[in-house]
C-alpha cells in the first residue's frame, strides 16, 4: 500500500507573487510554521537541493531531511522528492498552480509516499496527518501571500 494526499487552496494574489513566494525555499521558515530552517545545499538551473529542519515536535524530536525540488514556471508546476527519506520509503510532492477565471491562483499539492516498516506511523496514519497539516500550512501561506500582494499594490 502507498499513501496519497491531494489538497488545494485558492490564493487571492497574482500568479507571479504566489509563484515567487512559494518557490523561495530559503524563506520557507517565514512561510510555513513547521520549518525552523531551510538550507540550500545546491542549485542547478531550476533545481534546488535543500535541507529542511522542523521545529521540535511534542516529544522534543527535531526532524530534518534533504529534498530536491524542480520548478517549471512555464508549466506552473514544481516537483520535489526527498533525497534523505527518513521514515519514508519515498516521498514525492507535486505542486500545481492554476489561475482562476474569477481571480487568484489555485495552489494544489499532491503527495505520494510509502512509509518504511519501522516508521512510527503507517501509510494511513501519515495520510491523515498530512491531510490535517497541509490544510493548516496552506491557510498560513494563503494569508501571508495575500498580505504581500496587498502590500505590493
Amino acid at each position: 500500500m502507498a499513501g496519497h494526499t491531494d489538497n488545494e487552496i485558492v490564493i487571492d494574489a497574482p500568479f507571479d507573487v504566489v509563484w515567487e513566494m512559494t518557490n523561495d525555499v530559503p524563506n520557507w521558515p517565514d512561510l510555513f510554521s513547521e520549518y525552523a530552517s531551510a538550507e540550500v545545499l545546491e542549485r542547478d538551473g531550476d533545481t534546488v537541493t535543500f535541507r529542511l529542519t522542523m521545529h521540535p515536535d511534542e516529544d522534543g524530536n527535531v526532524w530534518s531531511w534533504v529534498s530536491r525540488r524542480t520548478g517549471d514556471r512555464k508549466a506552473r508546476t514544481a516537483r520535489a522528492e526527498r533525497v534523505e527519506t527518513g521514515p519514508f520509503e519515498y516521498m514525492k510532492i507535486f505542486w500545481e498552480y492554476t489561475e482562476e477565471p474569477t481571480g487568484g491562483v489555485r495552489m494544489r499539492w499532491v503527495q505520494d509516499f510509502h512509509m518504511k516498516p519501522a516508521a512510527p506511523v503507517d501509510d494511513a496514519g501519515m495520510t491523515a496527518h498530512l491531510n490535517r497539516n497541509t490544510k493548516v500550512q496552506m491557510a498560513l501561506i494563503k494569508d501571508k501571500v495575500e498580505a504581500a500582494a496587498r502590500a505590493a499594490r
